[in-house]
């Protein structure tokens, strides 16, 4: 009896022979990208080279309508003033959206922070440096308080954060009596509360310390994020939840950390508001919430969470400062501009979208 054969089968493009035994291995034509694929599969590996390019696009294109005085050291310079705070609050907001979580409290919490930092080094005589620090321990609890509700009770970002932001206005306006803090008063006891909105000279350029700040506030954020074991874990818990806990992730225990964190960045922002505004008013950045999501959006970091890079949200802000600063250049209504900052925005989704359909 003869044992049957196996014949080669149909479609066969090679074999291989391994130690005289025959083997042989069906290969499949690989599927080629079409342009845009290639596109789409490039920004989805990435995801910061959106916002890059719509910056290089919006600075050539207001260089042209505005002309040569746009691209002065001067307005450039003052463009960065005009992002700082906002562009420090997008940070701290990043962290929070790449755990696909949203903080609808940062700017309350920086508020209030910087009315505590006010009220204790000015109206009660704590020395300033102390004030500070108290300011920056009461910006990381109110950070975990978020967190707790979040991990503990099981609340959903949303709705915990749109709460806490009314109790902590609320607490604002019963600490300050719904009065600012006059810039005369902190030259005299707490000069310290405005060193960020001092300013340094560089080739025409006028340059302030809460600019620089912000820019180091997004490296530090940014090493954390990417070449610590903890930036892994928030990227593994945005990504998917359950499968971070099943792969042993303490994913509460991150997420506590992340808005702890965002709580720090909150008051050192508070801290850096004095400084540009130049007093401490209970009502100020009234509007930072919505910007500083903006900011992040505009960035490229996906409301889904865990995709992303910090860095786009410095970008994103950066982005639009120029649009604000391009358009009143240009004669633009500041209705207008707001216009426009609103189809940045559902754009910046839409493209969001369209990346993360990409095939395998």
């Amino acid at each position: 009896m003869t044992e049957p054969t196996n014949p080669q089968p149909k479609g066969q493009d090679f074999e291989r022979v391994l130690g005289g035994s025959d083997t042989r291995v069906a290969s499949f034509a690989e599927t080629k990208r079409t342009p845009v694929q290639q596109i789409q599969h490039i920004l989805h590996s990435n995801p910061t080279l959106v916002p890059v390019i719509v910056l290089a696009l919006s600075l050539f294109v207001f260089g042209l309508i505005a002309g040569g005085r746009f691209f002065s050291a001067f307005n450039l310079s003052l463009i960065m003033q005009q992002v700082s705070i906002i562009g420090i609050l997008a940070a701290a907001q990043s962290m929070i959206i790449i755990t696909a979580g949203i903080d609808l409290s940062v700017a309350a919490i920086m508020v209030l922070m910087s009315v505590i930092m006010g009220k204790l080094s000015i109206d009660l005589g704590v020395p300033t440096p102390i004030g500070i620090l108290i300011g920056m321990i009461g910006g990381i609890g109110a950070g975990m308080m978020n967190g707790w509700f979040i991990t503990k009770v099981k609340l959903p970002p949303f709705i915990t954060t749109l709460g806490t932001w009314s109790i902590f206005f609320a607490l604002n306006l019963y600490l300050s009596g719904a009065q600012s803090i006059r810039s005369q008063d902190i030259d005299e006891f707490a000069p310290l509360l405005k060193f960020f909105g001092h300013s340094f000279d560089v080739a025409g350029a006028r340059i302030t310390y809460g600019s620089v700040l912000m820019v180091l506030v997004f490296i530090v954020l940014w090493y954390m994020l990417n070449k610590t074991a903890w930036g892994r874990h928030v990227y593994a818990v945005g990504d998917d939840k359950e499968a971070a806990d099943l792969a042993g992730i303490r994913s509460d225990r991150v997420l506590i950390s992340v808005y702890a964190l965002a709580g720090l960045v909150c008051a050192i922002a508070g801290w850096a508001s004095i400084g540009r505004v130049g007093s401490i008013s209970p009502q100020s950045f009234y509007e930072g919430n919505l910007q500083s999501i903006t900011a992040v959006v505009i960035g490229g970091i996906s409301l889904f969470g865990g995709r992303g890079s910090i860095m786009g949200a410095l970008f994103g802000a950066l982005i639009v400062g120029v649009f604000q600063s391009g358009l009143r250049m240009a004669g633009v209504d500041v209705l207008w501009q707001v216009f426009a900052i609103g189809w940045l925005i559902i754009i910046a989704v839409a493209i969001d979208q369209w990346i993360r359909k990409v095939s395998a």
